[in-house]
């Protein structure tokens, strides 16, 4: 680890993915994370990366599946009209088992919507990114020095699973500035030979990637291949944050900028009086259903606050499982909530002071 550095969000996860060994980026520029790739445009010819400006997103997302196939730590990075567009190359990236890192600096929908921040993809990154059965891990960094770390640990979660991880951030974490450290580069030479990769058959039988199954059968039985994946995922990197649980009535849930936000609301309304904590997830999916499940014997209410009309609530409702009231506030179409007003809302609930 070096000195701490001032970075904006978007370069800091660039660098990070230098630093994590990556040396090919697809993609194609979108406010508001255009910076990202004019940062890896600019450092990727003093460490031999390849940096390509595709032609579309669409484009950029079936070279991350080569680069991909071939054995490579490879990214890409968008806001969430070009995330739809590159979704059909994840799907077959996913059915293909290929490891990849994609990067969704969030912005206002739907449509071509805002250029301000929002977590309105929460749906398309969890539920329905494209079609098929299949699922990718989901970081959410709440600043940008988790945002590096994510980033980081995206890739290694990509290889050891073999599957394409998504890091969503929305405009904030991506526009502001905050000091950074960085752990120790990773050398593209040292890391463990991937044997499944078409990287020339030299002495050996040659490996083939695909995505098609035209017999029922095999087709079942390679999602469920995958489901046992996402299974694995959900036992082993559950990742999330707890603030005030211990003695809390009401229970924010809340990931991203927004929790930033509803932390700041926690501490205004425990100096009113009111017992407020937070459970923050870190992983979107797999999502920290079973401490929000256990958190509900022992409070009253939830309220999840998202930048959205209301998507992340679904999953909290079925964590909760019915036990407590569920209960929501959400700002949309690039309108960030305020601390001032999750605390009326917490006010509106009520609980003991």
């Amino acid at each position: 680890m070096g000195e701490k550095t001032l970075m904006k969000g978007n370069e800091a996860i660039a660098e990070a993915a230098i630093r994590a060994g990556c040396r090919y980026f697809f993609g194609y520029p979108i406010t508001p994370q255009s910076e990202l790739p004019a940062y890896l445009a600019r450092k990727f010819p003093e460490v031999g990366g390849t940096f390509l400006q595709a032609e579309s997103e669409v484009a950029a997302s079936n070279m991350i599946y080569g680069a991909a196939g071939a054995g490579a730590r490879v990214l890409t990075s968008s806001s969430s009209p070009g995330i739809s567009l590159k979704a059909e190359g994840i799907s077959y990236i996913a059915g293909a088992e290929l490891p990849a890192v994609i990067i969704n600096i969030m912005r206002g929908g739907p449509g071509l919507g805002s250029i301000q921040p929002s977590q309105a993809d929460y749906f398309q990154a969890t539920k329905g990114m494209a079609h098929g059965d299949f699922s990718l891990a989901v970081l959410a960094p709440s600043s940008v020095q988790e945002a590096v770390d994510l980033t980081m640990l995206a890739f290694d979660l990509a290889d050891k699973y073999r599957n394409p991880v998504l890091l969503v951030g929305d405009g904030i974490i991506g526009q502001m500035m905050e000091p950074v450290e960085f752990k120790d580069p990773v050398d593209p030479e040292d890391l463990p030979k991937k044997e499944w990769a078409t990287d020339g058959a030299k002495g050996r039988e040659p490996n083939v990637i695909n995505s098609l199954a035209l017999d029922p059968q095999d087709l079942e039985d390679h999602n469920m291949k995958l489901k046992a994946k996402y299974d694995k995922m959900k036992e082993e990197e559950v990742r999330y944050e707890e603030l005030y649980t211990e003695d809390a009535d009401t229970i924010i849930v809340a990931y991203g900028t927004t929790a930033r936000i509803a932390s700041s609301a926690i501490e205004m309304a425990r100096k009113e009086g009111y017992k407020v904590g937070m459970i923050r997830p870190i992983t979107l999916f797999p999502f920290p259903t079973e401490i929000i499940n256990k958190t509900a014997d022992k409070v009253d209410n939830f309220l999840a606050v998202e930048m959205s009309t209301g998507q992340m609530v679904e999953d909290v409702r079925l964590a909760v499982n019915g036990k407590k009231p569920v209960h929501f506030y959400g700002r949309t179409g690039g309108v960030v909530p305020s601390p001032e007003e999750i605390v009326e809302e917490i006010e509106k609930i009520g609980g003991e002071k």
